[in-house]
């Protein structure tokens, strides 16, 4: 377990983990561990990546932020579909080999069901911003849907949209139609995570505008267990979903972001050509984006990190 300290040993980060099991993969965000061969330990990291490059600071509290995010929203959603959750908490893992580690991966790991993943993202939209923005501009569509005319920029769309991509394993995903879909997966599981993906946005969307945010865009990741298709991976987390302010919402031009965009948008203001090595952030930017993410839990959840999570504090659940 690679441990950055910060300015208190509450406020630690942690950039990557080396633990006595399995390495299954370890991408931007997660190392993700064998434990046995029916289950995987999911550990969220502070990494950040923008442009497609991890950056060399992490940025505290993140990956309790994702977590836990995550976890509420999994058990707010387990009457739409199943998901890949065995146990949430660290008591449940090998103690003879993780009992030394429980202080690091309280809050940030997920004791799941090991499933097979499908080879799509599925994304929804029910604003139009980023890509989809630049894809109307240029052909009157979003990912081969037709939209109105004279849309602005980061509007309300007349209803979702779904938009799946690729799963690349370097660069950028790579946008698809329902069509391709099919072919990669089947009709009935393609109309399946579809039908499953546009409910999901709705349902989280309308929680989270009472919360003040609006879920402009995200993507589910979904997996086949003993035959079915249950949810997997991260859900509506700040990492997988762009979400704005609601009090400030104003359509025909970019909108403040809970995300990782005050990054993207230092970076672009010194002109870094995105490729690796990535600049260090500086410390105001690191703070600002750690602030950002905290306030996205607290606002979903009605839970506070801004002390530091304790070593026995539980996760967290979803509120009706």
């Amino acid at each position: 377990m690679v441990v950055a300290m910060t300015n208190s040993r509450k406020s630690a980060t942690v950039k990557e983990t080396k633990l006595p099991l399995p390495l299954i993969g370890r991408g931007k965000v997660r190392d993700i561990f064998a434990v046995g061969k029916d289950h995987l330990l999911m550990v969220t990291s502070d990494r950040l990546s923008a442009f497609d490059v991890v950056l060399p600071n992490p940025i505290p509290y993140k990956g309790y932020v994702l977590n836990q995010v995550s976890l509420f929203w999994f058990d707010y959603f387990k009457s739409l579909v199943p998901n890949h959750l065995a146990l949430d908490d660290t008591k449940y893992l090998p103690k003879e080999i993780l009992a030394q580690y429980e202080s690091e991966l309280k809050l940030r790991s997920m004791f799941v069901k090991r499933a097979k993943p499908l080879s799509v993202e599925c994304v929804v939209r029910g604003y139009l911003a980023g890509s989809g923005w630049k894809d109307y501009l240029a052909t009157g569509k979003v990912c081969g849907h037709a939209l109105p005319k004279g849309m602005e920029q980061c509007g309300k769309l007349p209803e979702p949209i779904f938009t799946p991509a690729t799963k690349e394993t370097s660069g950028h995903d790579i946008n698809i139609d329902f069509e391709e879909t099919v072919k990669r997966e089947g009709r009935e599981v393609a109309e399946k995570i579809r039908d499953l993906s546009i409910q999901l946005y709705l349902k989280g969307s309308q929680y989270a505008e009472k919360k003040g945010i609006l879920i402009a865009d995200t993507k589910f990741e979904f997996g086949i267990l003993d035959g079915a298709v249950i949810l997997i991976d991260e859900v509506l987390t700040p990492d997988s979903s762009r979400f704005w302010p609601a009090d400030s919402y104003e359509p025909g031009k970019d909108q403040p972001s809970f995300d990782k965009q005050i990054v993207r948008n230092y970076l672009l203001t010194i002109h870094w050509n995105q490729k690796p090595p990535a600049p260090v952030l500086p410390d105001e930017i690191v703070q600002k984006t750690s602030a950002a993410y905290r306030d996205v839990f607290k606002r979903l959840t009605g839970k506070d990190l801004s002390m530091g999570p304790g070593p026995t504090e539980g996760t967290c659940t979803a509120q009706k």
